[in-house]
């Protein structure tokens, strides 16, 4: 039996409250390996009273994400409570920059000390530098489908950078700074990014924030190498969060050599090994999670 060592490791993810979710799976696998599991989310438009009706069905469509991203962590910390693991959850808008210090000293208080932390959380609003563009123009995004697209702005721009990039290098340096002053020797982070970081039309913002995210990660990875924490990226590809409904599906199959969209379950077993003790010697790296959407030279 492999050991991954994550028995006890107190694990901090961002983004967990779509119970379809890639945060939502990583937190029940890290859970499933023994570890306390600190969950960060933050709601993404109003509630509706058939959002957690629409959760428990699995007819996925952009409604469905929508509506997902209205919910608490709450489902997912009782589904691993259930299970006999440990976990809690605290809502927090990572666009502020206040809310860092806070999100630590609260999984602190709950389980100790950050060891491994995930950064999955973002934000994904479709803009395009095409002239004249607005919500209401009709365009679609990803794949010609999904939510609509305005032309870019410094608002769209700001919005993603801020919680994509921004607070992701502030977590980041926080864990680091925690780690630093109890003289820990050990510790984990993993940036969840996209394969379309490089170039991304129709999302420009996004892709754009999370390619800054890649850079910060590999600068991070060179300057706490001497502290014991790795750092890499999950760089991900067409991934069954609740967004695809079956004609986009079809329409994106054929681009996978595995011949299947990937399932939140696939990227949770590659963070939990990027945490685990198999992947000590892996830091820096960019590692595509897309059964073969993207295969670089």
């Amino acid at each position: 039996m492999i050991d991954p060592g994550l028995k006890d490791k107190v694990v901090l993810i961002t983004g967990g409250n779509n119970p379809q979710g890639i945060g939502a799976a990583t937190a029940k696998a890290f859970a499933a390996q023994g570890a306390a599991v600190f969950i960060h989310y933050f709601r993404q438009g109003t509630p509706g009273v058939e959002a957690e009706a629409l959760a428990k069905r699995q007819d996925y469509s952009d409604d469905w994400y929508r509506a997902a991203q209205t919910l608490t962590a709450d489902r997912v910390v009782e589904a691993i409570r259930a299970s006999g693991g440990r976990a809690e959850a605290w809502e927090a808008d990572l666009g502020d920059a206040a809310v860092v210090p806070s999100l630590f000293d609260r999984a602190e208080q709950a389980f100790g000390p950050v060891e491994v932390l995930v950064n999955n959380a973002a934000l994904c609003e479709a803009d395009t530098f095409l002239p004249g563009r607005s919500a209401d123009h009709g365009d679609r995004c990803l794949f010609g489908l999904g939510p609509t697209m305005a032309t870019l702005t410094a608002t769209s721009h700001d919005r993603h950078f801020a919680v994509n990039s921004r607070a992701v290098a502030l977590l980041m340096a926080e864990f680091a700074r925690r780690h630093a002053a109890r003289a820990a020797g050990w510790g984990r982070i993993i940036n969840i990014s996209t394969d379309g970081a490089a170039c991304f039309p129709n999302e420009i913002s996004y892709g754009a924030s999370k390619h800054a995210l890649e850079s910060y990660s590999r600068t991070a990875a060179s300057e706490l190498g001497p502290y014991g924490i790795t750092v890499n990226v999950a760089s991900l590809g067409p991934i069954q969060t609740g967004w695809m409904g079956r004609e986009l599906e079809e329409k994106v199959t054929p681009a996978i050599p595995l011949g299947r969209i990937g399932r939140p379950e696939d990227v949770a077993d590659v963070i939990v090994f990027l945490a685990s003790e198999q992947a000590r010697w892996l830091t820096g790296q960019l590692i595509y999670v897309g059964g073969g959407h993207r295969m670089p030279l």
